[in-house]
């Protein structure tokens, strides 16, 4: 079904269709817009089935329904009215009926720029809270006083605000700061879904900027909370505290790769400062050995994908004995590990470079370090050799391999 015969579908049937969200917002920004969500108002949900048999119900407390449209599934939902009744994001009650119209729907919306709709068909650009002027001005700015009535939507804000490059306007920040109360009690599967999108932003680090500027760091991410004000060696790091650096880095690395696991990675490769004793400051002393002990308290309290807790185990441990191995035998078991893990060594260096201005050679040549390191397998032993032996000598053989051809200046 093609979306033109949709909308005259709607429209034959007393209702109105309209684009909302991200694509509208998309569209204005003059950037490449992703998928279309639809707004549909003035007709019944048993009419809306009766015309649409194949349309599929996906959602529970309010209706929206999966329809392909242009070879693509669409969500087309209900123009709807909310009002707060209990905490969190599950106190609403939700009202919809063919007498909500669309600016009652894009009221109850987070930000101005995402409460912008285009009615079909000819596109007319309905705008009652002025997210076209916003969008213009780089602003992100909060509709009313509902946007208090969902805490996540202050990190919503943080996030946007990192997708797009936009400042959010102070009184939108004074209400992110009501809302950290309720933001000790959201599921913490919603907070990770927003680090998720803010990870894959253009600008990371303004997520977690804005954070700490609403004074929600403490209650979302305690673990990068706690870097504020974690002196480092000025002569090392003249960017400032343990915050700043890893602010930084993430920067660094996320203008490299959309990878998400290398940026969380690069995002938590210091996160062992934020257990330093004041009285050893600007030192951190063995921070890589506490920093894994901190990610997993934290991957206790919000179940974090395996890929990113092996990605960034990898690099706490690693990242600050790497740039300085000398003994071949410890370059050939870090290679090694590093192939092994889903970080990888490309990813690997991306930090490392970030982070230490820099890569020591075997870092630089490691494909072909790897390359020998595995021209050496096992099936050219020694026939006498059995079990952990195996092991041993080929670790050996491997090492002999890479010295050999150092000393022939070939690495």
């Amino acid at each position: 079904m093609n979306e033109n015969f949709f909308v005259d579908q709607i429209q034959e049937n007393g209702g109105k269709v309209y684009i909302v969200g991200g694509w509208v917002r998309d569209q204005l920004r003059q950037i490449k817009a992703k998928d279309k969500d639809y707004v549909i108002s003035g007709i019944s949900e048993i009419r809306f089935c009766a015309v649409f048999p194949a349309a599929m119900k996906v959602g529970k407390s309010f209706p929206v329904y999966l329809l392909e449209l242009d070879g693509k599934k669409c969500e087309i939902a209900f123009a709807r009215k909310e009002r707060k009744t209990g905490s969190g994001y599950k106190g609403f009650a939700v009202f919809y009926d063919t007498s909500v119209t669309i600016e009652e729907d894009l009221y109850r919306r987070d930000t101005t720029m995402n409460s912008i709709a285009l009615e079909l068909p000819g596109e007319i650009l309905i705008d009652p809270y002025y997210g076209r002027m916003d969008i213009e001005n780089k602003k992100i700015r909060a509709i009313s006083d509902h946007f208090l009535e969902d805490p996540v939507r202050a990190l919503r804000a943080a996030r946007q605000a990192a997708q797009t490059g936009f400042s959010i306007e102070k009184e939108t920040v004074t209400m992110m700061k009501y809302c950290r109360t309720e933001l000790l009690y959201e599921p913490p599967a919603r907070i990770l879904q927003e680090l998720t999108l803010a990870l894959g932003s253009i600008r990371p680090s303004c997520f977690f900027r804005y954070l700490a500027e609403a004074d929600l760091l403490a209650v979302t991410f305690p673990e990068i909370f706690a870097l504020c004000g974690k002196t480092q060696p000025a002569a090392f790091h003249p960017e400032g505290d343990a915050f700043e650096h890893s602010m930084l880095i993430l920067e660094e690395v996320a203008k490299k790769t959309e990878r998400l696991e290398v940026r969380f990675s690069a995002l938590v490769h210091d996160i062992g400062k934020g257990a330093t004793k004041p009285d050893l400051l600007p030192h951190h002393y063995g921070h890589e050995l506490v920093g894994r002990e901190i990610l997993a308290d934290w991957n206790k309290r919000m179940q974090l994908p395996k890929i990113w807790l092996q990605c960034a185990n990898m690099v706490i441990s690693e990242h600050m004995r790497a740039p300085h191995l000398k003994q071949i035998g410890k370059i050939v078991d870090l290679l090694l590990l590093l192939d092994k893990n889903p970080l990888r060594v490309e990813g690997f260096n991306l930090i490392i470079e970030a982070d230490h201005k820099g890569l020591p050679a075997y870092l630089r040549e490691y494909s072909q370090y790897l390359q020998l390191i595995y021209m050496v397998s096992g099936m050219n032993k020694p026939e006498n050799l059995h079990g952990s032996a195996i092991g041993v000598w080929l670790r050996q053989q491997r090492i002999f391999a890479c010295r050999k051809m150092i000393e022939e200046n070939r690495l």
